[in-house]
């Protein structure tokens, strides 16, 4: 394929000699002043930065500590991996283009951040109906916990909850090879999303919005009725605990997971469980750093910062930490004298 300039934008001749779009502008934040792009750039950043720290501790505690060793910190852990994945497949573009103003992204490298966006995006909604299935389990049938979730099922849970991620965006990528692309090449957005890619299609994509429209639609609302359902039942069996204490460490326990689920249930329900028509341009942008760098953020402080067993797992570690710094300086000294 032999590139062309024509009119700012980069070109290509396809199979039949019709002109086809090599690369996208991404035309989000695009409107904002030099400096409030840097100023935005490094609060980004600072958030990028953070999340992947938090997480990443997270990760860290969990395959150190053993009281930390169970199936619920388990599911969290691969939670975590999970949105130092899925923030990056959008932030770091939306950095190096809010820092350096280098907008263009190429026709291949659209479609794989569009594929990792919604893979991991699905993976993460099946990963969230495993782990309200644990707290049904953990509080429902609090007899038949160590009998049900063993090691084994919670593995396969995971691996199963990846697999149909990835696998369920597969049908993305066909979708998307259907299209053609001869011009314009704006996006107006940050990353490329389903909606902007469609719009921007020279060939009657119609049938294939509607089609991928109704999917996410189906994959969003279907895992919240599963999340839901499991969560009546969660609250019939706290309602019916005999004691006050019983039923305030229930809420506690599950207060964590329902402020996760109404942050990314909430704005994915904005975001793609309706019309793209019906959702301005603001409003999708908006919510879709929501969604794509502050609920990754905050997700190690809902789940587990706040946790007083992951608090002490912290201070152990930071403690251990330190001994061993001043083990290693004390070696260093006597090895100089």
């Amino acid at each position: 394929m032999l590139p062309c300039q024509q009119d700012g934008l980069k070109l290509g001749m396809g199979p039949g000699n019709e002109t086809v779009v090599a690369e996208f502008i991404l035309e989000g934040f695009s409107g904002l002043d030099q400096r409030l792009q840097l100023f935005l750039s490094l609060l980004l950043l600072l958030i990028y930065l953070t999340t992947v720290m938090g997480n990443t501790t997270i990760i860290f505690l969990v395959c150190v500590d053993h009281c930390l060793q169970t199936p619920m910190y388990f599911f969290i852990s691969n939670l975590a991996f999970l949105e130092i994945w899925f923030t990056s497949s959008t932030t770091i573009k939306l950095l190096v283009v809010l820092s350096s103003g280098r907008r263009t992204i190429s026709l291949s490298s659209c479609f794989a951040q569009s594929y990792f966006y919604f893979a991991l995006g699905f993976a993460e909604f099946v990963l969230l109906v495993v782990m309200s299935f644990d707290r049904y389990v953990a509080i429902c049938q609090p007899l038949h916990y160590a009998a049900v979730m063993k090691w084994q099922l919670c593995t396969h849970l995971v691996v199963a909850a990846w697999v149909t991620g990835f696998t369920l965006s597969s049908y993305h990528l066909v979708l998307l090879s259907k299209l053609t692309f001869c011009g314009p090449n704006k996006i107006h957005h940050f990353f490329c999303d389903n909606s902007p890619l469609f719009k921007l299609s020279c060939s009657d994509a119609s049938l294939l919005w509607k089609v991928d429209s109704i999917f996410r639609s189906f994959v969003v609302l279907s895992s919240l009725c599963l999340v839901l359902i499991s969560y009546i039942y969660i609250f019939h069996c706290i309602l019916h605990m005999p004691a006050a204490s019983g039923r305030k460490k229930a809420f506690a326990a599950c207060s964590s997971h329902l402020t996760n689920l109404a942050i990314v249930y909430g704005s994915c329900i904005v975001l793609y469980a309706q019309s793209s028509e019906d959702v301005s341009l603001e409003t999708n942008t908006t919510v879709a750093l929501l969604n794509t760098v502050l609920y990754p953020f905050l997700n190690p402080f809902i789940y587990s910062l706040r946790s007083q067993t992951v608090k002490l797992a912290l201070k152990e570690a930071i403690g251990r930490a330190k001994v061993w710094l001043f083990s290693q300086s004390c070696c260093f000294s006597g090895q100089q004298f």
